[in-house]
């Protein structure tokens, strides 16, 4: 897409400190001592794709208004890091020689509306930096084959069932941050996918999951029936001919549960805490544990007027070894954490699908992480799993269990 080499000079000239150490400089070393090297598209890209000679790419990002994309105008607001991150790191690193490096054609990028909501469908209207109007099922999805989609609020649902239909693959990098450039972008997906393979193998085929609580001198226990199904993972490569969208960062295994029985702790963007209440693998009722209770009263109308919101979409245990990012995209990819999810769930191989939601604005996918540094008010002292008459504890005080370690310890 066309745009005046005087306005990427100047915008580029915008770019923040923390981008420029993203993507440069020496080694750094978290916390625990392990070593991150510096931010490298062209080998993250190669890694998660494989990418075939002449396959075209193009990046989605999401704005307020779509039209600030017009000649980057966008960039002007200091607030919009996220796609800061698309443009500098993507889109002009794609464009100075990205594409070549690694024999790819397009590296176009197109902004759309802000949904407003974790996996709600996207719009069908996009805009380019020249400020033409184009369609996402016309002239996004049939003529790319690789689509990268950098937002604020993840994407992952619509662009699967997008995926289905029209064969391309994809990435959803939505709430980049310098922590995740930094780490979950710069690991080796190989390495991810390995050992993501070695804990699904070791936790497939299992009949339920019991999760215990405390918090507010409570203790409470969800279990999760899994019907011994093939446990699935989020391990970050998308090679191949086959249609798929992964999450980037990666590195869990999830399922989704076939029932739901018991209680368990919500906290709230506010700061809330309620116990939620669920048969049938739906949450029924919401009740105060602290905070405000028209937090509480809100969310049971929410389940009231639409019940399907409270339906228990997946079971996650994140699997590497990576810093809190202050984003879930990433810190539900921790070794130790770990998730469930109301809602939508068709992307996972489940059954709920937007059209069954009565109000269109409800058919989002939220993940719920148990983390200690999203919820230090919640401790989850332990996590068991029931397989083939036998009981095996697998997280304790958000730390793999013994059992989890010896999994990654095997040799494969």
């Amino acid at each position: 897409m066309s745009s005046s080499s005087k306005a990427e000079v100047d915008f580029s000239a915008l770019s923040s400190k923390l981008i420029l150490r993203a993507i440069g400089g020496p080694p750094i070393m978290d916390e625990q001592n392990k070593q991150w090297f510096a931010f490298n598209l062209t080998r993250l890209l190669r890694t998660v794709f494989a990418p075939k000679p002449r396959e075209r790419l193009a990046i989605l990002i999401d704005l307020p208004d779509p039209r600030e994309l017009k000649d980057f105008r966008f960039l002007k607001q200091q607030s919009l890091e996220i796609q800061r991150y698309a443009y500098d790191l993507f889109y002009l690193r794609l464009k100075k020689g990205g594409l070549g490096e690694l024999h790819l054609q397009g590296g176009h990028i197109f902004a759309y509306q802000i949904t407003g909501g974790s996996n709600l469908d996207l719009p069908d209207r996009a805009v380019t930096p020249d400020g033409r109007k184009v369609s996402f099922e016309k002239d996004i999805y049939p003529n790319y084959d690789i689509l990268l989609c950098i937002s604020t609020f993840s994407a992952t649902a619509p662009l699967t069932a997008a995926a289905k239909r029209f064969g391309f693959r994809g990435a959803t990098l939505h709430g980049l941050n310098e922590i995740i450039v930094r780490t979950g972008l710069s690991v080796d997906y190989n390495q991810v996918s390995r050992e993501a393979e070695k804990l699904r193998l070791g936790l497939t085929h299992a009949d339920a999951f019991e999760i215990d609580f405390e918090t507010g001198g409570q203790r409470h226990t969800l279990k999760l029936l899994c019907g011994q199904q093939e446990a699935q993972k989020s391990h970050g490569l998308a090679r191949g001919g086959s249609p798929d969208v992964v999450n980037l960062p990666a590195g869990e295994v999830y399922y989704v549960p076939t029932g739901a029985e018991g209680f368990f702790p919500l906290r709230y963007e506010d700061g809330t805490i309620g116990i939620m209440e669920v048969a049938k693998g739906r949450i029924r009722r919401a009740t105060l544990l602290q905070g405000q209770a028209s937090v509480i009263d809100a969310h049971n109308q929410k389940l009231a007027d639409d019940p399907v919101v409270g339906e228990l979409g997946e079971l996650g245990f994140g699997t590497q070894e990576l810093p809190p990012a202050g984003r879930d995209i990433q810190d539900e990819k921790i070794l130790g954490t770990l998730h469930v999810a109301t809602g939508r769930s068709d992307h996972l191989g489940g059954k709920l699908t937007p059209d069954k939601f009565a109000n269109p604005r409800n058919a989002t996918h939220d993940d719920i992480l148990f983390s200690p540094t999203k919820t230090p008010e919640i401790n989850v002292p332990q996590v068991r799993m029931y397989r083939g008459g036998e009981v095996t504890v697998v997280i304790e005080n958000y730390k793999p269990a013994a059992y989890l370690r010896k999994l990654l310890a095997e040799e494969r």
